[in-house]
């Protein structure tokens, strides 16, 4: 598992349990680059842009905790 903070939200991404179906990069493609690395910015959108992106991952590979120190 890897961890994504803007210091407001940590994406958690579980790639055993990636489908790979691409809703994450459809959704939000500045965030989301399978081709960079790190292949997630997150500093390119907001945590509400970012909680709603999750929210759609079909498979539950990336999952977000917010930082209660923000």
């Amino acid at each position: 598992m890897k961890e994504y903070s803007n210091g407001e939200l940590t994406i958690v991404w579980d790639s055993s349990k990636c489908v790979h179906a691409g809703v994450c990069v459809k959704m939000l493609p500045r965030v989301y680059n399978p081709k960079a690395r790190p292949w997630i910015t997150i500093e390119n959108a907001t945590t509400e842009e970012l909680k709603k992106q999750i929210d759609a991952c079909p498979s539950g590979a990336l999952t977000y905790r917010l930082e209660t120190n923000a």
